[in-house]
This record gives C-alpha cells, sequence and structure tokens, in this order.
C-alpha cells in the first residue's frame, strides 16, 4: 500500500492517543518493509502483518471488496475480532482488550499476528511502551 499525505490527512485523529505523524511514520515503516519482504520472495512476517493491519484499522482504510451484488467499498475490519466497522474510540477500547487476552492466553513462542495487533494497540491507543517495530525517521519522512 503506497500511503499519500491524503492518507495521512484522514486519519481520524479521535483513534490515536499519540502524536499522528509518528503513527503515520510507523505504519508507512511496516508497509514498506512488508512490502519489501514481499518483494525478496521472503514469506510474510506474521507480526508485521498484525501492525500493519491495525494501522489500516485505526487510519480508517476502505477496501473494495466484491459480493454477489458487485464490488462494494467497506472499512478494514478489526484485527482481532473482525468487526466490520470504522474504528472508534469504545470498538478501538474492545479491540485492544480482545487482543490483549489472546496474547495472554497464548503460549509462549515466537510472536504472531495478534501479538502484532496488540503492540501496535498498546502503543498508540494506550500509550504505553514503545513503538510495536522500530523506525528510523530519516527514512520513514
Amino acid at each position: 500500500m503506497e500511503l499519500t499525505g491524503r492518507h495521512f490527512d484522514r486519519i481520524p485523529r479521535t483513534n490515536l492517543r499519540i502524536p499522528a505523524r509518528e503513527f503515520a511514520r510507523l505504519w508507512l515503516t511496516a508497509e514498506r518493509r512488508a512490502d519489501a519482504m514481499e518483494a525478496a520472495g521472503e514469506p510474510e512476517d506474521s507480526y508485521l502483518r498484525g501492525v500493519c493491519s491495525t494501522c489500516e484499522w485505526l487510519a480508517g482504510v476502505i477496501i473494495r471488496v466484491h459480493g454477489v451484488n458487485g464490488p462494494t467499498s467497506v472499512f478494514v475490519p478489526s484485527p482481532v475480532t473482525g468487526i466490520p466497522n470504522k474504528a472508534y474510540e469504545e470498538l478501538i477500547a474492545d479491540e485492544t482488550r480482545a487482543a490483549e487476552q489472546v496474547v495472554a492466553d497464548s503460549p509462549p513462542g515466537k510472536p504472531g499476528f495478534v501479538d502484532g495487533v496488540f503492540a501496535t494497540l498498546n502503543w498508540a491507543w494506550r500509550r504505553s511502551g514503545v513503538p510495536p517495530i522500530e523506525v528510523d525517521t530519516a527514512q520513514a519522512g
């Protein structure tokens, strides 16, 4: 996904408890990293996919889906519960708790999709911890 100023301007500020520019830098870095891995033929990193999916949901990305009545535009669903609704404060809080529960109930091991989701929500929504991936601010601007 190529992020533009148009995407940045549309990020609902009420969905974040960190500066929108920090969020946009992280999102851009995550998408670029995922694109580079795909271009190199590397297997998908499920943790990184969780970060990307969460950023897309928090930002209110709209996608085109093809259903029985033809193509339609819908919001990216929430990453853990799959609720096909635009992110808003109460839903973000519920999604964060759901991700936290899944992570808590998971056996230890290599971080996966939900770990990426929770790390992103914990940082962007709860304003706790560090960004879920390292962001090189010199390249992400």
